[in-house]
């Protein structure tokens, strides 16, 4: 069973494809999107399906990897389509391309997602980490520039906002935190901070027009089995019906977002964000202690919370922050709105997850 056979997340995938956005605005243009395997890239292309085939969207999706049999696997039926291209590419390299031994010519909008976004990743690959939010994003800029691209949307994150200084309660996008960059942990939120900072570059010296969400902790059931997050794993132990386990006091709160709720802000950013713009990207009634999340989860799961030490690989990839909860009032300005709180994105989560594992 693929999550296609799912009915529940074909209906979250419908909900976002449905929305009143300016869709007009994609009809018979071409999307490229780095991490078009991972959580959220990969919802971003089931929802751009659904446009081309419930709403005769016509538009051509590149989704960039290095592993063509992992996104035909991935995507299924939709890699057959005319719709779908795959470009071979390590970002990390001056990009090519290429699809089936032509040049792509021109490219309407970037997403750029690609990127190591849980902690064992931070602290195996330090390098690879920094290199796809620094090198990687400026090859995908210069291609972008060259192939006359009307808008360039760069993932952000939460981490950016470093420590909470205790002079706010909540992160808007002006507050800039404290993060000690002489860390190997720092190389993740430093090279966003660098990343977004390369953006504003391209803005003034090569006219770009360049968005940035700045995304909570995502989660849904298009996670990867390989993510280590601590919620990417609650959410394994409630599938598989084992006790959560907790490796530290759970005091963390953070804002999180349900999948859904991170594309279909990073689609209304496309279209209406300003350009230069950052925008907060979370879901309603989802700033929760950490340990409440692992509460609500066992719960649902029937089972109980336990306590356990990391190991050191895991220490070292973890965020040191104690608070980061975001205010989203910019986002909320150009209309956009949340549809899941924490408990139903998390009930969503395991159901569908439960269905197809």
């Amino acid at each position: 069973m693929t999550l296609y056979d799912s009915k529940k997340y074909m209906k979250d995938v419908a909900l976002v494809a449905e929305m009143p956005y300016s869709w007009d605005m994609l009809k018979g243009k071409s999307v490229a999107i780095t991490g078009g395997t991972g959580m959220i890239g990969s919802f971003l292309v089931d929802v751009l399906m659904y446009r081309n085939l419930n709403c005769k969207q016509n538009v051509d999706i590149y989704v960039f990897g290095r592993d063509e049999a992992k996104a035909k696997k991935r995507f299924g039926e939709y890699s057959k389509s005319v719709y779908y291209n795959f470009v071979k590419q390590d970002i990390n390299e001056p990009i090519c391309g290429e699809v089936g031994g032509a040049l792509i010519k021109h490219i309407d909008y970037v997403i750029h997602g690609a990127s190591n976004t849980h902690p064992v990743a931070y602290a195996s690959d330090p390098i690879g980490t920094i290199s796809a939010n620094v090198i990687g994003l400026n090859n995908l800029l210069l291609w972008a520039s060259k192939l006359n691209c009307e808008r360039f949307v760069f993932l952000s994150t939460v981490e950016i906002y470093g420590e909470n200084k205790g002079d706010t309660d909540k992160f808007a996008e002006d507050y800039l935190g404290y993060i000690d960059c002489n860390t190997m942990r720092a190389g993740y939120p430093e090279s966003k901070r660098t990343g977004e900072a390369l953006c504003q570059a391209y803005i003034k010296q090569m006219n770009m027009d360049i968005v940035i969400p700045r995304l909570s902790r995502v989660y849904g059931p298009t996670m990867l089995a390989s993510d280590t997050k601590a919620l990417s794993q609650f959410i394994l132990k409630g599938v598989n019906k084992e006790d959560i386990v907790l490796k530290s006091e759970g005091t963390q709160e953070f804002s999180y977002c349900y999948v859904a709720d991170a594309v279909s802000g990073i689609l209304k950013l496309m279209f209406d964000g300003l350009c230069g713009g950052a925008y907060n990207v979370a879901s309603d009634d989802s700033d929760i202690m950490l340990k409440d999340l692992a509460g609500l989860i066992a719960n649902y799961s029937g089972k109980q919370v336990v306590f356990e030490l990391p190991d050191a690989v895991e220490s070292a990839g973890y965020s040191k922050a104690t608070k980061a909860t975001l205010d989203i009032n910019k986002i909320k300005g150009l209309g956009w709105k949340s549809y899941f709180g924490i408990e139903k994105g998390l009930q969503h989560t395991i159901d569908v997850l439960s269905e197809i594992l």
